[in-house]
């Protein structure tokens, strides 16, 4: 954690001088030769698929009571969690649209709050593999947030759902403005990714696929 939390603090030293900084969650595509216009950002998607805004008391008291339970995210304290309000954007989202598409690139997560959220792969020959129903608590899309990478799955909502989103954006400010709290959640989000993936590969595996 105190490397980590060196690696943030370092971040934003050097953003005071250059703000091409590789470090940046916000650039990270571009560093990586990704076209802009592939880039598909949250205000993007929530137009798209007609999210409507959640207000940021119901949404954070949700987070807390959700994260509060959870086995990782329970080490951040209340007061982590409080402060983490202004970093995210809360929504709610009708039945049966896709929130995150596979394949494509993104530079946000979400955190269900409420309702189910199927979490399927698209096979070549076109059929699609259920990997699993997020409940409310479990986290989507963070991978490509920290690797900038192309979305693994494709992630339709079941029910009406409320969501928490953390952008890029967001997530370069909360390094800047309040670093302890940027390495706890960063630190908190890699050991919950590499927890879900072990499973996922299991999971493929024993399908053999």
């Amino acid at each position: 954690m105190k490397g980590l939390l060196g690696l943030l603090k370092q971040s934003r030293r050097t953003k005071e001088v250059d703000d091409s900084d590789s470090l940046l969650f916000s650039t990270a595509f571009a560093d990586l030769g990704v076209d802009s216009a592939m880039l598909i950002p949250w205000e993007a998607r929530a137009n798209e698929i007609g999210s409507k805004r959640l207000s940021a008391s119901r949404g954070s008291k949700l987070l807390q009571a959700l994260w509060a339970k959870d086995k990782y995210m329970a080490k951040l304290s209340s007061n982590f969690v409080s402060r983490l309000e202004q970093f995210f954007d809360f929504a709610s989202v009708t039945a049966g649209r896709d929130i995150i598409r596979q394949d494509e690139y993104g530079d946000f997560m979400i955190v269900l709050l409420t309702g189910t959220i199927a979490v399927d792969r698209a096979q070549p020959w076109g059929e699609r593999l259920r990997l699993t129903e997020a409940r409310p608590g479990e986290l989507l899309g963070e991978m490509s947030l920290l690797d900038s990478g192309m979305r693994f799955s494709v992630c339709t909502s079941l029910t009406d759902c409320e969501i928490a989103v953390l952008s890029a954006q967001a997530l370069d400010e909360m390094m800047v403005a309040d670093p302890a709290l940027a390495a706890s959640l960063i630190a908190l989000l890699a050991r919950k990714l590499s927890r879900r993936l072990r499973v996922v590969s299991a999971r493929l595996s024993d399908k053999k696929i």
